[in-house]
């Protein structure tokens, strides 16, 4: 089959790979009908993930249709239409059995790599280096799906694949940077990064009761389509981005303040995000957190400060002085997928949002390398990539 590699920093190649075979009687093979660039793979893609191998096969957004089953899933059968999670989990652990499917503890077969890092390990992601399991990713003509019958949810017939796939990741994980601030109707939310995870937050702030979105970045299809669902954006290059919000809110600050960016902040934004990028060029430091910085100070006291952006290692110069004097409450996870996807399956067949608003690209697998660098450099307007292998 075709598949989209990992050969180093940027270095994406699509090349004949061996197709995937079921190991395990859970295990269900499904045929890629559609897959999905991550802005979580450009991490990859710039060389900041550890534990990739060369070879190792991309992806973690994919729907198709199942053509294999294991003996012992009683989930799935031939012919089902499919998204699939980007987190691995048995359905069956202490964590998985309390919601918490992102941190399972059966799926990463390399946790003990894990543990060293981070002091625990979360759970095995598809196509997201061997410290979380070294799993063949999604972006391919087929795909194995470990633990089939926990994960992967069934579409409806009639439902179009570009309303569907983005269950797999960007829409649950938007839903839950905005479920994570505790809505309860008439706040005022800032969203940090107005890609694809920061448009869905976007809408999912609306969605649970926020008043006003205010939403950050300096795109200008980016912001454009923010302002589409109703948000007030704001450009980090234009203004400064902590005078305009307690101007906004009376100087008292956000009542939220979600950071969808993560470990990549633009080095032009500020002064310290340029040291950050001079320090991660050095091996001086792992990431480059000027956006968690910025939503600390921005956020009102006793307010709420979730992060869905990637992070991967150390943090720098974080304002933990301010946040303990302040009072402010931090969430963050890889989001449990499983946990959202009856509720948001749910909202799409009801007609309240229609997810495919984020597609601006759709193309070839053939096509995924060179969509990887317009993505990644923000040309052609692009916001979204869907392939079609």
């Amino acid at each position: 089959m075709k598949a989209l590699t990992w050969h180093g920093k940027s270095d994406i190649r699509c090349e004949a790979v061996k197709d995937p075979e079921i190991q395990h009687g859970q295990d269900a093979i499904i045929r890629v009908t559609a897959c999905a660039i991550c802005g979580s793979d450009l991490h990859i893609y710039d060389g900041v993930i550890p534990g990739m191998e060369h070879g190792d096969i991309m992806g973690h957004e994919t729907m198709g249709e199942v053509v294999e089953v294991g003996r012992d899933n009683k989930t799935l059968k031939v012919g089902d239409r499919v998204v699939v999670p980007f987190t691995i989990s048995c359905g069956a652990c202490f964590f998985c059995s309390r919601g918490y499917y992102s941190a399972c503890e059966r799926s990463n077969p390399n946790r003990e790599a894990a543990t060293k890092l981070w002091g625990n390990s979360p759970a095995g992601l598809f196509g997201y280096s061997h410290l979380l399991g070294g799993y063949a990713g999604g972006q391919a003509e087929y795909l194995r799906v470990p633990y089939a019958d926990v994960g992967p949810i069934k579409i409806p017939d009639g439902m179009p694949d570009e309303q569907a796939l983005f269950l797999s990741d960007i829409f649950p994980t938007g839903y839950m940077a905005a479920d994570l601030c505790g809505l309860t109707g008439g706040e005022t939310v800032a969203i940090w990064g107005c890609g694809p995870v920061g448009q869905f937050a976007i809408r999912s702030a609306f969605l649970l009761g926020a008043e006003r979105v205010i939403a950050i970045d300096t795109v200008p299809e980016r912001l454009a389509m923010a302002r589409q669902a109703g948000a007030l954006t704001l450009d980090f290059k234009e203004e400064d981005i902590y005078d305009r919000i307690m101007q906004l809110t009376q100087g008292r600050g956000a009542d939220a303040c979600i950071d969808a960016v993560g470990s990549e902040a633009d080095a032009t934004a500020s002064l310290d995000s340029l040291i950050d990028r001079v320090k991660v060029a050095t091996f001086m430091g792992t990431d480059r957190p000027h956006v968690l910085r910025q939503a600390i100070h921005c956020c009102r006291n006793f307010g709420t400060v979730s992060i869905v952006g990637v992070y991967g290692g150390f943090l720098d110069k974080i304002p933990m002085g301010s946040a303990i004097n302040r009072g402010l409450t931090f969430r963050m996870a890889q989001t449990p997928v499983q946990r959202y996807l009856p509720e948001l399956l749910q909202r799409i067949e009801k007609g309240e949002i229609d997810p495919s608003f984020v597609v601006t690209h759709t193309a070839r697998l053939e096509d995924g390398p060179d969509l990887y660098k317009t993505f990644r450099d923000k040309k052609d307007g692009c916001i979204k990539v869907v392939l079609k292998p």
